[in-house]
């Protein structure tokens, strides 16, 4: 199973509840909630704040 951290964590990555977090991105999109369609893909993303995010179950990005 693979491995996942806490939001704290996370510099880049995104949660399966449609959360994603991009702390390289501008300001406005550090903190996305996404709409998820039947077939997977990732819609719609809207500004959330930090707080109003799952806090654990993320999985983290591999910066290259």
């Amino acid at each position: 199973m693979d491995k996942t951290f806490k939001a704290t964590d996370i510099q880049i990555g995104f949660h399966p509840e449609g959360y994603r977090i991009d702390k390289t991105a501008p300001p406005i999109n550090f903190y996305t909630k996404w709409q998820i369609t039947p077939e997977g893909k990732w819609i719609n993303p809207k500004p959330t704040c930090f707080d109003s995010m799952p806090q654990e179950g993320w999985y983290q990005e591999v910066l290259k």
